[in-house]
């Protein structure tokens, strides 16, 4: 629901946060000046930029006048009316910063997802009450306007699914180790050196939590739903080896980090984690860096939306279509709706969820083993579409990789605890479930 209200002619920004983002959207605004009042008609000034050291290298210089260390005090300085926040915390400074603004009726842009995944529902509500815009259009797969088409494109739409790959650090390096043919802390080393993983600590990106939060916004969107704060099913790609990805092209698969969102009986159930998916898929195709994210939905059936998920020009890139949304008047509730308006799921029970998985196993060569393994998945009513053994002589050792028929999440747990007292089997089996 919009509400247009004139804006004044000129507008005052302030920028905080200098990262990678930071940086790159503050020269976006510094050189995009005259094509934005084209678009728009508003003159744009940055008033305020704020980060933790001045004196670090940057690309260009910071104009040291309107330089401020604790961002907190622009607020008191300085005539604010559209900031960014892209210090990216889930608390601490970002949330005050957030709050702090739309309180002061300043709208409010940000590629924040992990505040947003964690404090949407009450930001949203704080920015409603003060009639301003809290818009995170870059939260969510980098360049594509992929929130945007949910609220305002596909807004008539009733959504039953949304899901896709929405970590471009994950899937280059599973796209990376099946072309290099290298193992998994090899390739890391390589997406951080290129600048697409963290070169601290990409846990975040590797364990699933990046894309799971990511999910948890879309979830809202599709939904109409507050942000759930389920506890929910979220693996990551670390245990993903080089000798899984080769099984997977031998079997016409490949390996995807999937984040999914959908209405099962209308209870909500959202969960990342790897999935094997057909080469011959749209998602099996979707390589390196890149984003994809499909949304089922009636009347429009399946509708996809393709992009770079990952660096600061792609969020850049959404960050300033969501200023030229505010720079029109265009006065809109955060998630589509109001708060008051959002429902609240019951969450799906995960113990139900359905799939084949692919197990591979790492043995003793010796008599007897396939038949404990196999007499195993039989008890847990677990059976049997394919099996693949590679005998390694030398080291008196196989894999065996089984590819079952469709079975719960709950028989599959209760499978694999039993796995890990058998001392014929060296290390815990690798899981990876199948898609569809």
């Amino acid at each position: 629901i919009s509400r247009y209200k004139p804006m004044k002619n000129n507008i005052n920004i302030a920028v905080v946060g200098l990262g990678q983002v930071g940086s790159y959207l503050l020269n976006e605004l510094n050189t995009k000046k005259k094509d934005i009042e084209l678009k728009t008609g508003k003159k744009i000034n940055v008033v305020a930029v704020s980060a933790r050291n001045i004196n670090k290298k940057r690309q260009f210089k910071i104009d040291k006048k309107i330089f401020f260390t604790n961002p907190l005090e622009i607020f008191n300085k300085k005539k604010v009316d559209i900031l960014f926040e892209a210090i990216g915390q889930s608390d601490g400074i970002s949330k005050k910063i957030v709050e702090t603004a739309l309180k002061n009726k300043i709208h409010v842009i940000t590629p924040n997802k992990a505040l947003i995944s964690k404090h949407g529902n009450d930001l949203a509500k704080l920015s409603e009450k003060n009639n301003v815009n809290l818009e995170f259009e870059a939260s969510v797969a980098g360049g594509i306007p992929i929130l945007r088409s949910i609220k305002e494109g596909l807004a008539t739409n009733k959504i039953s699914k949304v899901y896709g790959i929405l970590n471009g650090t994950s899937n280059y390096i599973l796209s990376e180790m099946e072309n290099s043919n290298q193992k998994f802390s090899e390739v890391l080393k390589k997406a951080q050196k290129l600048g697409y993983a963290e070169p601290g600590n990409p846990k975040l990106d590797l364990n699933g939590f990046d894309a799971f939060a990511k999910v948890r916004i879309l979830s809202a969107l599709a939904f109409h739903s507050k942000i759930s704060k389920y506890k929910c099913l979220m693996e990551g790609i670390e245990k993903i080896e080089l000798k899984d990805i080769k099984i997977a092209n031998q079997l016409d698969l490949r390996v995807k980090l999937l984040g999914i969102s959908e209405l099962k009986n209308n209870q909500l159930f959202e969960t990342v984690h790897p999935c094997l998916v057909s080469k011959k898929s749209y998602i099996g195709n979707v390589n390196g860096v890149m984003n994809a994210v499909i949304i089922e939905g009636r009347p429009v059936g399946e509708s996809i939306l393709q992009g770079e998920g990952a660096g600061p020009g792609p969020t850049s890139s959404a960050l300033l279509s969501d200023l030229l949304s505010i720079l029109r008047g265009n006065i809109k509730n955060p998630f589509g709706v109001k708060v008051s308006k959002l429902k609240s799921f019951k969450a799906y029970n995960p113990n139900n969820y359905i799939n084949s998985l692919y197990l591979r196993f790492e043995v003793k060569d010796k008599p007897g083993v396939l038949s404990q393994i196999t007499n195993r998945l039989a008890k847990y009513k677990i059976s049997i579409k394919r099996i693949i053994q590679t005998p390694d002589k030398k080291n008196n050792k196989a894999t065996i990789v089984i590819i079952t028929h469709k079975t719960s999440e709950l028989n599959c747990s209760n499978c694999l605890s039993i796995f890990k007292k058998n001392k014929n089997i060296l290390k815990n089996p690798t899981l990876i479930r199948l898609l569809g």
